[in-house]
């Protein structure tokens, strides 16, 4: 008797043992009671109990998930061949649901989002993906969860990470860069040409109602080069005369 009840005791600790699971904190357990699912008996992260035979506990992941979407070629609007690469970052919202509704999450939601980066992509122009990329991603982010919203998923984010264009056009581009590089050069060096011919005109009529100015310009220059150059200035008798002129004139100014 006691031999038959320690076996009995074994073998409810077997089924205890065989019925124990457990659910981490990233994760919730759905159960299914002989293959029906018990909507209302999700398992929550921790040790959990199932009945042994009769329930199937299946783990799913909450954690974001980062697919990325390999690189494709697309025809814009406007014609144009372009390598397009994006990344998705989804995770599961309704754990049931990303089990009954669909057979493999990831293959799907991978599926769904390629052919939409590729279908929003060829009805945009290229100006646009290159410089609206931000609108372009909200738009494939609004296609992407309106679609896989019915199988317990949630598109947190979908970004254009990669955008190849043919190297003939990217030549044409540089091209049309440094084109509008030098016509904003040439139109600086211009406006610089105008002042500077304001500057000196304005120079030339102080020059003509005061000749003593240019004599002084003169000097100027004249000391200037020989504190650059070392040089010995040699005057001649008639610039001596205006440099006479000169003293009188600031002595007189005086």
């Amino acid at each position: 008797m006691i031999v038959l009840l320690g076996i009995i005791i074994i073998l409810l600790l077997v089924i205890v043992a065989y019925g124990l699971r457990v659910v981490n904190q990233y994760q919730k357990g759905v159960v299914f009671r002989l293959g029906r699912v018990r909507d209302h008996d999700i398992k929550e992260p921790g040790l959990r109990i199932i009945i042994p035979i009769i329930d199937k506990i299946k783990k799913v992941s909450l954690r974001t998930v980062t697919l990325p979407v390999e690189s494709q070629k697309i025809i814009t609007k406007d014609n144009v061949s372009i390598d397009v690469a994006a990344v998705a970052y989804y995770n599961v919202n309704d754990p049931i649901k990303s089990i009954v509704e669909i057979e493999n999450v990831q293959s799907a939601v991978y599926q769904i989002a390629q052919t939409t980066v590729r279908n929003v992509v060829g009805q945009s122009m290229l100006d646009e993906v290159l410089s609206s990329t931000a609108k372009i991603n909200d738009k494939i982010k609004i296609i992407l969860e309106s679609t896989v919203e019915k199988w317990g998923i949630l598109v947190s984010m979908v970004e254009l990470k990669d955008i190849k264009l043919p190297e003939s056009l990217q030549q044409a581009m540089a091209k049309q860069a440094q084109a509008e590089r030098d016509k904003r050069a040439m139109i600086i060096n211009a406006e610089g040409e105008q002042l500077s011919a304001a500057k000196l005109a304005e120079a030339a009529d102080i020059i003509a109602s005061h000749p003593i100015a240019l004599q002084l310009r003169n000097l100027q220059v004249l000391s200037d080069i020989a504190v650059e150059k070392n040089s010995t200035v040699i005057f001649p008798s008639q610039f001596l005369d205006t440099v006479d002129s000169v003293k009188k004139f600031m002595a007189k100014e005086n």
